[in-house]
């Protein structure tokens, strides 16, 4: 029998990726998700990227820069194939691989035991942002981006770093991480200067030290890298969108996965412990630290601590540099096989089991999607708007935008939703004063002629519409209210 032949260390490796699988398993919750599928559909109807938005009431005909419509396409691609069903499987194992590519670029002494703990940690601390996102596409190119760079810095081989134009070529069109490829090769150029710069200062240097041709070879791929993004449908707006996004104040103030790690909450407690082990591990661990790791360490240990949404790029980052401190302190020998009639019985009902949760547990989520849709998102209340046809303007929730816009566009179209670059910090800023029932709310759906209100029952509109005499609620849930101008 083929497990015969396993070895305890094999028998680890892949009871922990089936048990990671199994963790990313889980319902389609992302508010964006919805207009990312719409936006697939729509194209693959009208054979074109779209440029402006056709989407919301209040901002029609404005500029968008649609920077993941492939994602979107390769989304409604996978949901025309196999439903929500596929889409979960699918993204399931893009975040996987992620993790796999992480675990691979470890040091072969620390896998697969210190290793191994350092990826269920550095997995359990990004729990919190998994999802159905074309985030976790641009999070497996950049572990690919780490992988191959990592490899080329060990071997020196030009096989792995050649497909990096390529690689951004797709990741273009895939998802604005691009730039996060460009920064990583760059870091990898500054640390592989001042590694040759200590070894000019050193009397012996160390056999692995980058000679310059190698650095000029990386400037060369960084160079082709850039000329390669520039093979988009928006051109040179591309480059300056993830600038653009980053100094938005009113994103970095309104849109939860843009704020830091709030370290009070249960969900993001294994970060805290994933940074306090990286910590320790570099003050206790026999191995040093190369100047480029430590680059990576502190591009992304920020970016971290600034937003939670980049919080599992950093520990892609990290699990490689975590897992060689923690393998030099902690030597685990064990290379017995698998023999006997204990471990020859044992080994595939172990497997088997694990399969058979996984499989389970999938069905489950996907028979479960209906329930998590209708506790998430305002299911109820729509389904009485498609029912009904109330006529007249929708005044929308922020983070429902996305889902009417799958559900009941064009009929409704919204006045908000999670695609905050189009709106724009001022607009921002006046929706969430209406949202608050700040003064002037009555106005600023005056003159979007707003017929219809959706919102949350304990939010501050919904309890200015109860005291208003012009509103009467036409329909309520324990998840959303209606409101319906008399």
């Amino acid at each position: 029998m083929i497990t015969m032949r396993l070895t305890i260390r094999q028998v680890f490796s892949t009871l922990l990726f089936l048990g990671l699988f199994l963790m990313t398993l889980r319902p389609i919750a992302d508010p964006d998700f919805w207009w990312h599928l719409r936006t697939g559909q729509l194209i693959v109807q009208t054979h074109a990227i779209p440029h402006t938005d056709s989407f919301s009431l209040t901002n029609k005909g404005k500029p968008w820069l649609a920077h993941e419509w492939l994602s979107e396409l390769f989304m409604y691609g996978l949901y025309k194939l196999g439903s929500y069903g596929l889409l979960i499987f699918v993204f399931s194992l893009i975040i996987t691989g992620a993790f796999l590519l992480a675990y691979l670029q470890s040091p072969q002494e620390s896998r697969p035991y210190a290793a191994g703990f350092t990826l269920l940690l550095g997995a359990i601390a990004t729990a919190p942002t998994w999802g159905v996102r074309p985030q976790m596409i641009s999070l497996f190119i950049t572990s690919l981006f780490l992988f191959l760079l990592d490899r080329h810095r060990t071997e020196r081989k030009l096989i792995y770093i050649v497909p990096l134009p390529l690689i951004t070529l797709v990741w273009v069109n895939l998802h604005a991480g691009y730039f996060l490829g460009l920064a990583i090769v760059a870091i990898y150029i500054l640390g592989d200067l001042i590694d040759l710069l200590k070894a000019e200062h050193q009397k012996t240097a160390p056999p692995d030290v980058p000679t310059l041709k190698s650095i000029l070879i990386l400037c060369a791929v960084l160079g082709c890298s850039i000329l390669t993004t520039l093979a988009n449908p928006n051109g040179l707006h591309i480059l300056l969108y993830p600038f653009q996004t980053l100094k938005s104040q009113a994103m970095q103030q309104f849109i939860q996965e843009w704020f830091s790690p709030d370290f009070h909450q249960l969900e993001w407690q294994p970060l805290a412990w994933f940074i306090l082990a990286f910590i320790g591990a570099g003050m206790l661990g026999k191995k040093s630290i190369s100047p480029t790791k430590i680059l990576l360490t502190l591009f992304f240990g920020y970016a971290a601590l600034r937003s939670m949404r980049f919080v599992p790029l950093f520990v892609i980052a990290a699990i490689p540099i975590l897992a060689e401190e923690i393998g030099s302190l902690v030597r685990i020998q064990s290379e017995v096989k698998t023999q006997g009639w204990l471990l020859k019985w044992i080994v595939p009902i172990l497997l088997a089991c694990i399969v058979l949760v996984a499989g389970l547990r999938f069905v489950q989520v996907v028979h479960g999607q209906s329930n998590s849709e209708a506790e998430t998102f305002p299911k109820a209340a729509v389904d009485w708007i498609e029912e009904n046809q109330p006529k007249g303007n929708l005044f929308n929730s922020y983070g429902w935008g996305g889902y009417l816009i799958w559900r009941i566009y064009p009929q409704y179209p919204v006045y908000i939703d999670g695609r905050a670059d189009i709106y724009g910090d001022k607009f921002i800023y006046a929706y969430m004063d209406a949202y608050r029932a700040q003064p002037g709310w009555e106005q600023a759906l005056d003159e979007q002629a707003v017929h219809l209100v959706l919102v949350e029952p304990g939010s501050g509109l919904a309890s200015a519409l109860l005291q208003s005499s012009g509103w009467e609620i036409v329909y309520e849930d324990q998840i959303s209210v209606i409101f319906e101008r008399k």
